[in-house]
Parts: C-alpha cells; structure tokens; sequence
C-alpha cells in the first residue's frame, strides 16, 4: 500500500502591538514553511522588537487524503491557493508561555477547503497564508489524479414539478368557481 502524500512544514506567528487600550498585542499567523532539521521540536523565539515578535512552532505532517480530494480541488482552483492553520490560546504555565503571557499553539495545518469549514464550524481560530507555487502544483498533482467530479444533475422546470402546499401536501388547481356571489 502506497503511503499518502505528506510534506513537513512549520508554523511562524506573528505577535503585533495594536493602538487599543483594551488589547495591547494580537497574535496572527505569519507563515507556513517548509520544516528544516534544524528548527527542533519545540517552539521557539525568532524575533523580538517593541512592536513585533516571532515565533516558530516546528513538526507539522501535511497529508493528502484521497476522500478529500475535493477539498484541495476547492484551493487549488481559487485565484489564491493557500494553507489552513487552526491554531488556539494557550495559558501561562503550558508550553510555550513567556512573562505569564498566554501564548498562540498551531494545532494542525492543511490544504483542504473541507478541513478549514469544519474547523470554522466548530468557532476554532483559523487563519491563511499564501501556499507557494511548488506546494500548490504538488497539491494539483494530487487532485487531477484523484478528484472526480460529481456530474451535475438536470434540474427538472418548474412547470413539470408535482404542486404541492405550504406543507409538503399534494394540490390541485381549479379554473372552477366554488364561492362567491354570481347572479343567476
């Protein structure tokens, strides 16, 4: 059995000074790039200014998965292919946290249109960056190989469909009078 077309990629954040009395600092996904030995295990610290840091959170798997192949049909056909990265807060104490701050944990990364909808659905932050020219033609490979598009079905006219009630019910239609005051 053919193993499933995977890449090693890892996730930078990027954390942002905002003008917001509120909120000082936002976290958004920077980039997605490919994974190096070098890069290790754990996440760590690539840059640090007064406005801005960046963190990269090495050791992702990205696989392609014949049931979805719509899902990457879905990207790949946009004018703008790009990766998916559901990514959550995590407090201070877990892994990662700096100076008691809650810190950003990428959880997974993906190609499909399907994944990001699901993770969307179930209100998870997720966000996207551009995915480069040789992932992107990697991912089309993939679909022409494996994607079969569902024929569309021939909608029927509205003339030829049965009439039915506000309630799913069999109608008729009359030209007959039934009520009203006609003059004999």
């Amino acid at each position: 059995m053919n193993p499933r077309p995977s890449i090693e990629v890892a996730v930078v954040m990027r954390r942002e000074r905002i003008d917001n009395r509120w909120q000082p600092w936002r976290w958004v996904l920077a980039d997605v790039v490919p994974q190096e030995a070098g890069f290790g295990a754990e996440a760590r610290l690539l840059y640090k200014s007064d406005d801005e840091e960046r963190w990269l959170h090495p050791g992702f798997t990205v696989e392609l998965f014949r049931d979805d192949a719509e899902g990457y049909y879905l990207n790949a056909t946009t004018p703008a292919p790009c990766w998916f990265v559901l990514w959550r807060m995590e407090e201070p104490g877990q892994e990662g946290g700096q100076d008691g701050e809650p810190m950003p944990k990428p959880t997974m990364v993906s190609l499909s249109y399907h994944d990001a909808g699901r993770w969307l659905d179930a209100q998870e932050t997720v966000e996207q960056v551009p995915a480069p020219q040789h992932v992107v033609e990697w991912m089309r490979a993939f679909v022409e190989e494996h994607y079969v598009q569902e024929p569309k079905k021939r909608k029927r006219p509205e003339s030829f469909k049965p009439l039915q009630d506000r309630f799913g019910n069999p109608a008729s239609v009359s030209t007959e009078k039934k009520f009203g005051g006609g003059h004999d």
